[in-house]
């Protein structure tokens, strides 16, 4: 998906943002393991990759492999590269550092021999050596130059170089020859901790060393490769990219003849696996219930689709009918169940295509989170964002996506690492677990009220100025009320005394009645006290004539404003102040959460039974409620249910939610990107690099010099000062244990300005051919394109494999 709203040449390209279509049902056979939310019993999710010796599996085949969409551009560093152009440049283009399956960088030995940094004074200088075998498709050899001419294309001091993603080659202060062609001398201006990241992929100076084969040439071909596989064909016209056995490969010998990766829309790929179009693809749990559910059934009736549901009376009350002496209903009768018994004969066909496919799953290296715009409206009020964040029971949310797919349940605990990441920490401590109470304590500072729901009299003049009249006013109608209040109270009493004086001479009995009545007299309202409802200002009993206000009803919210960039400023008035984020240490930390996260002392919660709905709250009689934008293709049921559920939880502190769904293709360009919610559920990637790869996501947006505001990545418009120097620090501290800290720091921080709520790592599922080994769900790792192929007929003990 592109990036839309991401300056050119300010931003690292991230790998793949806004999978969103992840769809939940029940998998009974997937049926596994789950985890509570403790970071140390979080396991790390292996892949599921079927692993196979090299010896094991066949030569020859070719594969075909389901995309999204036809690659846009095969150069990942333009804004349009998407996942499809880094699946397929994987297989042709070397990776010097791909990540391990536990999302660490790990040298790559077919390209390089030794790589490390050999000087720290008086500058960072990193000394690669290469392998003498690596070469291009060509001929060439792999070396300095195409080194320079990529530092050259992405430093960003050359303009014409169009490029998304240019984090890290700006510090590049030089690139020699070094002893000899096979090293390569890189001397940095100024530290860089996330040096693994640059050169990967790397391309030929062919591509990167002019401004037109930049721009243009690499965007529909590729003229040298140096992968297992050469780049043989792209067919718009088919909607497939063809790859073939690298001649020239110096590695491992690749198993398939070919590699085909085929456009197949994510709707359509129940029906592609069932026709056999495609081997591999991304499935949602809808497709993978069907996959277990026809590879279980051991050829016994459907225990679902069409005609599942026909009981054994109904079939006989359809029996009658048909045969009844209704002709008309006896017509309508025999077509309803034509049509039933097409359909089942559809769904079986279906079902038996799906047979010969098994679904792989893990946990994608990937996380969905809750994003609050601190632009404009409620959530720029700090506090009423954490009091969001406070009232949603994580937990509940994560178990909705993945216990019904057996994977272990824990809610995220970081923005900026995975579990299983060397610098995992939960850091969510520092906003704070659920807890009903504070999140109505934090809206009440706010300011955010039942008795603000209510419509303001007529004449009271907006903004600061009038708030400082009503309350002088209230003041002052409150003294006048107690005082009338005062003098009728004497006034009574001296007539009831006057009362009891002239019948003194009564009965013990008429005394006590006397008595009761008196008691009575203060326990119960006068009969011209106003009826009080929630919300009302004047109380049963405060004066005469008292005047009863009925709730305003909560308006629809009005839409956005659509526009990306705005006057500068705002955050630094409204939004997350750093003095809030820097109180986080450990000495100011309580029990379910931290300093910041807490409202003011004595902000009293109003009371109310645990799980009830409030009333709606509100401010200047305006209601809180905020526009929750979400996806509504057939994909996104998964992000619709987290997202209802979220909505039950606000609902249950007083804030009101306009759920609005939008088409997939415009959801994250026209909504998320472009600043037009207040809610939104959409995923970024995990990074071996977030001190470079995170930091356009929490940057705070500074002012352009046009006046609007510059967000690079950050949707939610949240962020500190404060923030931005940690992430600084760690992008130039070389000791990576320091660098870790820093980031955990970060972490922290960024938990507390609740601009952004991980909920749960993404559920990755893949339906694989049950001949294929090596592929399916790769988790943290990267494929071994080389050593995909099917299993061997004696080791599979099937009939030999076709060639495709």
């Amino acid at each position: 998906m592109s990036h839309v709203g991401v300056p050119r040449g300010t931003a690292r390209k991230r790998r793949s943002l806004a999978l969103f279509t992840t769809g939940v049902l029940t998998l009974p056979v997937l049926a596994g393991c789950s985890s509570g939310n403790e970071e140390a019993a979080a396991p790390v999710v292996p892949q599921d990759v079927a692993p196979a010796a090299r010896s094991q599996v066949a030569e020859g085949g070719t594969v075909n492999w389901a995309i999204d969409t036809m690659p846009a551009t095969l150069n990942v560093f333009q804004a349009d590269a998407d996942s499809a152009t880094t699946r397929i440049t994987g297989a042709l283009l070397p990776t010097l550092f791909p990540l391990d399956v536990k999302g660490r960088p790990q040298l790559n030995p077919d390209y390089l021999e030794s790589a490390k940094v050999v000087e720290n004074e008086p500058r960072q200088v990193v000394l690669y050596r290469l392998n003498q075998q690596a070469v291009w498709s060509d001929g060439r050899e792999i070396g300095a130059p195409d080194f320079v001419a990529q530092w050259r294309a992405l430093s960003g001091k050359e303009s014409s170089f169009w490029t998304a993603r240019n984090a890290g080659y700006e510090r590049i202060e030089k690139i020699e020859r070094g002893a000899d062609d096979l090293e390569v001398k890189v001397t940095f201006a100024k530290p860089y901790a996330d040096w693994r990241s640059l050169f990967s992929p790397l391309y030929p100076k062919q591509v990167t060393g002019s401004p037109n084969a930049f721009n243009d040439g690499a965007r529909s071909t590729l003229k040298a490769t140096a992968g297992p596989f050469r780049l043989s064909g792209v067919d718009k016209a088919t909607g497939s990219v063809t790859l073939t056995r690298n001649p020239r490969w110096w590695g491992s010998r690749a198993k398939l003849d070919s590699l085909v990766f085929k456009a197949v829309k994510p709707q359509d790929r129940t029906k592609a696996l069932t026709a056999g179009k495609v081997d591999i693809a991304d499935i949602d749990a809808v497709a993978a219930h069907r996959i277990v559910q026809a590879t279980g059934s051991g050829g016994a009736p459907p225990a679902e689709g069409p005609g599942s549901e026909l009981t054994p009376a109904a079939a006989l009350r359809s029996w009658a009918v048909v045969h009844g002496s209704d002709a008309g209903a006896a017509a309508k009768a025999r077509a309803a169940r034509d049509t039933k018994a097409r359909a089942a004969t559809a769904y079986a066909t279906e079902q038996n295509g799906l047979r010969g496919y098994v679904v792989r799953k893990s946990l994608e290296p990937a996380y969905t989170q809750l994003a609050l715009n601190g632009e404009t409206g409620p959530l720029a009020d700090d506090r009423v964002r954490r009091a969001v964040a406070r009232a949603l029971d994580r937990q509940a949310l994560v178990d909705t996506v993945l216990k019904p797919l057996g994977l272990p349940a824990a809610p995220l605990g970081s923005h900026l690492a995975l579990v299983g990441q060397p610098g995992y920490k939960d850091g969510s401590g520092a906003l704070g677990g659920q807890d009903t109470k504070e999140a109505q304590a934090l809206l009440a500072d706010a300011g955010w009220t039942p008795e603000g729901a209510l419509k303001k009299e007529e004449g009271t003049k907006a903004g600061s100025e009038g708030e400082k009249q009503t309350d002088k006013k209230k003041a002052q109608d409150k003294q006048a009320q107690d005082k009338q209040a005062q003098d009728k109270k004497k006034a009574e009493e001296q007539k009831k005394a006057e009362s009891n004086k002239k019948e003194g001479d009564k009965k013990a009995d008429d005394g006590k009645n006397n008595g009761r009545n008196d008691s009575a007299a203060r326990r119960e309202p006068s009969r011209d006290d106003g009826l009080y409802i929630v919300g009302d200002d004047n109380k049963p009993g405060d004066a005469e004539g008292a005047v009863t206000h009925v709730l305003a009803p909560a308006p629809i919210a009005a839409v956005q404003s659509a526009a990306l960039l705005r006057q500068a400023g705002h955050l630094g008035e409204t939004g997350t102040s750093e003095d809030a984020t820097a109180r986080i240490t450990a000495q100011d930390r309580q029990p379910g959460g931290a300093a910041g996260a807490y409202a003011p002392a004595g902000t009293a919660a109003p009371a109310q039974a645990p799980g009830s709905a409030r009333g709606p709250l509100g401010k200047d009689g305006k209601p809180l409620s905020l526009r929750f934008v979400l996806p509504s293709g057939p994909g996104s049921e998964s992000l619709r249910s987290v997202g209802d559920k979220i909505a039950a939880m606000l609902d249950t502190i007083g804030i009101r939610t306009e759920m609005v769904k939008v088409s997939d293709e415009s959801y994250f360009r026209d909504h998320v990107a472009s600043g037009d919610y207040d809610l939104a559920l959409y995923s970024w990637p995990a990074t071996a690099y977030p001190a470079t790869d995170d930091r356009p996501i929490f940057a705070k947006p500074v002012p352009a010099t046009d006046g609007s505001l510059l967000v690079e990545q950050n949707y939610t418009r949240v962020g500190t000062d404060h923030i931005d120097q940690l992430f600084d620090q760690a992008a130039g501290e070389l000791d990576e244990g320091s660098a870790r800290n820093l980031m955990k720091q970060a972490d922290a921080r960024i938990w507390a300005a609740a601009g952004s709520i991980p909920l749960y790592q993404r559920p990755q599922l893949v339906a694989t051919d049950k001949k294929l080994v090596n592929v399916g769900a790769f988790g943290f790792g990267v494929p071994q394109y080389q050593d995909i192929g099917f299993k061997k007929p004696q080791a599979a003990g099937a009939p030999a494999v076709p060639k495709k």
